[in-house]
């Protein structure tokens, strides 16, 4: 088994990426108020800050400021995954070897996290987030997208309401080409809310 090292930074700001197992289900989506429940069970039990985040169908994508001193984000994931887990029915086949662990396989093992640097890079991860919905085809505009802090963005001033554009005329374009559409739409934020 590899043995993985998460780098620890007290009070880092981070961006990640969370999986379902089975990619293409719409669990996350079609059960949404599991995963807000579970994410403000976790913030009470153990305090962060939720800069921005996307639930999309099968997996989500968030940026977490730890309180100073605090560097345990795996913490924090697992108590999430576990909460979300639990508060499902159990009715989906469950593998052997994740039986023999006690696990349900509902997530992915892993999760991708990324310390982010400075503004710059937090700015671009923000974009990153809000405009997700956009590049799996899920909506033409970013304010369409319900589950995502976009509209607590426009909500504060700090976005309108018409960031992203409209994309319904780029069916066709290919994802590298969106993610150029994504970096033109970079806002400028003096310090991350």
């Amino acid at each position: 088994m590899s043995n993985y090292h998460r780098v620890r930074t007290p009070g880092g700001t981070w961006f990640f990426t969370v999986n379902l197992s089975h990619r293409g289900s719409d669990l996350l989506v079609r059960e949404i108020e599991r995963p807000r429940a579970a994410a403000s069970a976790v913030r009470r039990r153990y305090p962060f800050t939720l800069e921005a985040a996307v639930v999309l169908p099968d997996h989500l994508h968030a940026i977490m400021r730890l309180p100073a001193g605090d560097s345990d984000f795996p913490l924090r994931w697992r108590y999430f995954k576990t909460l979300f887990v639990r508060s499902l029915p159990a009715t989906e086949p469950i593998a052997l070897n994740r039986q023999r662990r006690g696990e349900r396989g509902i997530w992915q093992r892993r999760y991708w996290e990324h310390l982010i640097r400075d503004q710059r890079d937090f700015e671009a991860h923000l974009d990153y987030v809000h405009f997700k919905p956009i590049t799996h085809g899920l909506v033409n505009r970013v304010r369409d997208w319900p589950h995502s802090s976009f509209h607590r963005y426009v909500k504060t001033g700090v976005l309108p309401i018409d960031w992203g554009g409209d994309q319904s005329a780029l069916v066709s374009v290919d994802w590298g080409e969106q993610n150029e559409i994504a970096k033109s739409c970079r806002v400028h934020l003096d310090a991350p809310s």
